[in-house]
């Protein structure tokens, strides 16, 4: 159990939390009450399902409603991304123009170097269908008033009022016509908390007659993912629908099945390495941890806040890189952390697609993977997960117990690398 759990156990068992939801719908609790036990920023900041405390359940979950006020109950605040893998269809190429000396497209390290680089790229132009769109406005502001109703399990609505409270804007973009809002990730996540968007829209929905186009932007391995969403009611906080979604990359990303055929049959297999058999379904995760382990070592507690992974599942997507050689343990001075390998940085220097190829290459290393997808060279397509944990069996990657529940990761692992060529067959 991390810090902040056990910090929101001690609230929930002071105030009578669960109770107090359970019979008035929700709980309002302050700032200075959240600051008895940790600073309220820390204890606050949840942007997936999975970041939330243990003692939040499967349903609690906590807006802020003033600078000093927020509000828990069981409410739907989440919303997930669309799946990855036919990603690269909706490719698109984009360049920076190369009389701008000081940018490096090898070396995008924050999600404000992303937003900048993707406005100087024309990126932001692109997918909106429009012309000099420019940035005018990010950083904290205040809210102002305004009230919506958000979803409950209980399948009703809760009205819920909101003055003045702190709204981050990652970048706000505006030309003649429309005012785009950007909230930028440098990581790879499953879903996130549609106040993100929700909030920096009603802020302006106030101020400005413009239309407003909220925009969810990932990068991540060099691939800028942008989502435009809208709120087809204003009033409605889970009124958010998904409106297009496209993919853009300032480098070459073409690869071909003969690229992938070409090393599969160079490979030579080697043994399994003494490592805990992979359970991280997402390989868009494993490679976001590799490029946050070029960063800085990290400990667990710390990849999970930035991912929003329970610290187990922390260990997941760390063996699931130490099994490819991409990163190991380290002791120093703080304590035992994770770091990426000499392998892991020579494999970050690449260009997009030679990297994309490298760790398809340390993947078919493997003998499980080596022979599912030449079987799925075979058959044209992907072997089920019945014949994926017939194969686990047959090798003993893991234990009995775990078979099932691993061969997801597996088929995810497989399903990225056909989806590099847009044609998975999965």
């Amino acid at each position: 159990m991390g810090l902040i759990d056990e910090k929101w156990e001690i609230l929930f068992d002071k105030y009578h939390i669960e109770n107090e939801i359970k019979e008035n719908g929700c709980f309002y609790i302050t700032a200075d009450q959240i600051r008895e036990v940790k600073e309220p920023r820390l204890m606050t900041k949840f942007d997936t399902r999975e970041s939330r405390p243990a003692v939040f359940g499967r349903k609690i979950a906590i807006l802020p409603v003033t600078r000093g006020k927020y509000v828990l109950g069981e409410f739907e605040l989440y919303q997930d991304f669309p799946d990855m893998v036919s990603g690269i269809k909706q490719m698109t190429g984009a360049k920076v123009p190369d009389y701008y000396e000081t940018i490096d497209i090898h070396d995008i390290r924050s999600e404000a170097n992303a937003i900048n680089i993707m406005g100087i790229a024309g990126i932001l132009d692109d997918f909106l269908g429009e012309n000099h769109m420019v940035q005018t406005v990010s950083g904290r502001m205040g809210s102002g008033s305004f009230g919506f109703s958000v979803d409950s399990f209980k399948n009703e609505a809760h009205y819920i009022s909101v003055e003045n409270s702190q709204v981050e804007i990652d970048g706000g973009f505006e030309n003649r016509n429309v005012f785009a809002l950007i909230e930028g990730k440098n990581v790879v996540h499953s879903n996130f908390l549609i106040r993100q968007l929700y909030y920096p829209v009603r802020l302006w929905h106030g101020k400005i007659r413009k239309r407003i186009r909220p925009v969810f932007m990932v990068y991540s391995n060099n691939i800028f993912r942008l989502l435009e969403y809208e709120f087809t009611d204003i009033f409605s906080y889970n009124s958010l629908n998904l409106v297009q979604e496209r993919n853009y990359s300032l480098e070459n990303i073409e690869i071909q099945m003969e690229d992938l055929y070409g090393i599969w049959r160079r490979t030579v297999v080697e043994p399994e390495p003494d490592v805990t058999f992979i359970q991280a379904d997402s390989f868009y995760k494993v490679i976001s941890l590799v490029e946050h382990l070029n960063e800085r070592p990290m400990a667990t507690g710390e990849i999970a806040q930035l991912f929003g992974f329970r610290e187990r599942q922390s260990d997941y997507y760390f063996n699931a890189c130490r099994y490819l050689g991409l990163a190991e343990k380290c002791a120093g001075e703080e304590g035992v952390k994770v770091a990426i390998t000499l392998q892991g940085k020579r494999l970050l220097k690449m260009n997009y697609r030679e990297r994309q190829l490298g760790y398809v290459r340390l993947i078919l290393k493997h003998q499980i993977f080596y022979d599912l997808f030449g079987e799925a060279l075979c058959m044209g397509g992907a072997p089920d997960k019945r014949r994926i944990a017939e194969k686990m069996r047959q090798l003993r990657v893991c234990g009995e117990n775990l078979v099932e529940r691993r061969s997801s990761s597996v088929r995810g692992w497989l399903c990225w690398i056909f989806g590099l060529v847009g044609d998975t067959g999965f």
